[in-house]
């Protein structure tokens, strides 16, 4: 691998779970990506099922898929981080494990943030026909809201997991627990600008949700306080130069 050449695009799936899921989602980045410069990085999350027994056995039909695994369930955000982490390639795009997000669309994401100025740092997969539960997509619509009056972002939907971004701003980013929630608001934060474009989405197929209204409730509420904390404590430099 390290032999290899770099690729243009790492796409990042972290899985937990997902028996069932992970294997057809990896033929269908694949797919999509055909002929196309990239790698594919499966993050397991410390699956209890046979999630990571089904991507190893891929790996010889599947040249570009990597799968790490964490020892520990550490949760998304922290598959997310390893996996960026481990990319090789300047831009890394994120897909939910359960199949959700259509693999099909992610190359126009990658195509748009190529496209666009280095102070684009990510574009963000917009939901337009959400295909979960009336209470899901309920408690959603009020927590964007929320998020959007008291971080002034600018993203509709920013729990699609459906993201293209720059690998190393991302890495410039304070880490914590949920931060693929709240990507817009820090890259805003740091100075860039962010893109969106629709993305279709899927029922769940395979095994069920990992979380639940209230619960994501009691996380946002946390969440959202930490973002408000740094977002007040960042002073930006202007212009950087070497004299």
């Amino acid at each position: 691998m390290a032999d290899s050449p770099v690729p243009d695009v790492s796409v990042v799936v972290p899985v937990h779970n997902e028996a069932g899921a992970a294997g057809p989602l990896a033929r269908e980045i694949a797919q999509a990506f055909a002929g196309r410069s990239y790698e594919m990085i499966f993050v397991n999350d410390a699956s209890r099922d046979t999630t990571l027994a089904e991507l190893q056995a891929l790996k010889t039909e599947l040249p570009a898929l990597r799968v790490l695994s964490h020892g520990a369930n550490a949760g998304q955000s922290r598959a997310v981080r390893t996996g960026v982490l481990a990319a090789r390639a300047p831009i890394v795009v994120t897909l939910d494990g359960d199949g959700q997000n259509p693999p099909a669309d992610a190359p126009r994401l990658v195509d748009l943030l190529a496209a666009s100025p280095e102070s684009v740092a990510l574009v963000g997969g917009v939901r337009a026909k959400r295909q979960d539960s009336e209470a899901k997509r309920w408690a959603s619509r009020w927590a964007n809201r929320i998020r959007k009056r008291l971080l002034g972002d600018d993203a509709d939907d920013t729990g699609c997991g459906l993201k293209a971004f720059r690998r190393e701003v991302f890495l410039r980013l304070p880490y914590f627990d949920h931060i693929h929630r709240y990507l817009p608001a820090l890259m805003i934060r740091e100075g860039y600008e962010n893109r969106y474009l629709d993305v279709d989405h899927r029922h769940r197929e395979t095994g069920q949700s990992k979380y639940t209204n209230w619960g994501r409730l009691m996380a946002s509420v946390s969440d959202l306080m930490g973002v408000m904390w740094l977002k007040s404590r960042s002073r930006r430099p202007g212009v950087v130069s070497e004299v």
